[in-house]
């Protein structure tokens, strides 16, 4: 099935598999052209030959390390240069599932650097050329631990509420440059995320695990429906705004020159 509809191009990490993959292909469906960019350069050249074939569109695959400087520099500097490019999906990330007191230091640095810098420095390569322009959006995966921290290990809980936050203030920083921004709060998810986390998700009950092609079909609908915050198992989107109402209404009260009657010495 050839696209005719050209959209630009979508980089996507953390392609070659699992959400990635699938964002993917129904991007590519979408009318994008694509930039596959992940670890695996047989598994980016298996799935570039079936998009093309089944849809026409333009595939070019990056086989980098995002958790190394070199792989970061070298996405940025693709994002920075390639004039074609109108969406960013920062989807590359990796998780954890043990207790932080039975971590390995080293393996939650690596995690800090995926999950928070390798995201951060792309979305910073890509932003002002979407601001320039006028338009330009950009998909960050997060996780339901950015608000449910409790769940998983707590650094990687940690590093999903930086995507959110930080999400949250580019939608604030950018929305009027005509920069549409999304974060997407996955709950379990069918991938081998688990498997390299720790916990083979064949140890999770079937009821709260989605299937990735339903996680990621419910997120570009958010997308589609204006949606800067979409949890895709969140049956009534009022609970999120309620949620996020009763974040807000905190902001009078977070700063004053004095501290609260409370916490006063009696």
């Amino acid at each position: 099935m050839s696209i005719t509809s050209n959209k630009g191009t979508a980089l996507i990490t953390g392609a070659s598999s699992g959400i990635g993959a699938i964002y993917a292909d129904r991007l590519a469906r979408r009318g994008y052209d694509l930039i596959l960019v992940a670890r695996n350069r047989d598994r980016l050249d298996s799935l570039a030959s079936r998009l093309t074939t089944e849809t026409g569109r333009t595939v070019e695959v990056v086989a980098a390390d995002l958790g190394a400087s070199e792989g970061i520099a070298r996405v940025e500097e693709i994002l920075r240069t390639d004039a074609s490019i109108t969406m960013l999906v920062n989807n590359a990330g990796v998780g954890a599932t043990a207790p932080l007191l039975q971590s390995d230091p080293g393996k939650m640095d690596a995690m800090i650097t995926l999950n928070v810098v390798a995201l951060t420095r792309l979305t910073e390569a890509v932003a002002p050329k979407f601001v320039g322009r006028g338009t330009g959006t950009i998909i960050n995966i997060a996780s339901i631990v950015a608000v449910a921290p409790e769940r998983l290990n707590g650094v990687y809980g940690g590093t999903k509420a930086f995507v959110l936050a930080f999400s949250q203030s580019l939608h604030h920083e950018l929305a009027d440059k005509g920069v549409r921004i999304q974060v997407v709060l996955p709950g379990a998810t069918s991938t081998e995320f688990w498997d390299i986390a720790g916990l083979p998700v064949s140890n999770l009950p079937e009821a709260i695990v989605m299937s990735a092609s339903d996680m990621v079909d419910a997120a570009l609908a958010g997308l589609d429906q204006g949606e800067l915050v979409t949890i895709p198992s969140l049956p009534d989107i009022a609970d999120w705004n309620t949620f996020e109402a009763a974040r807000q209404a905190l902001g009078p009260n977070l700063s004053h020159s004095r501290p609260a009657e409370r916490l006063l010495a009696s």
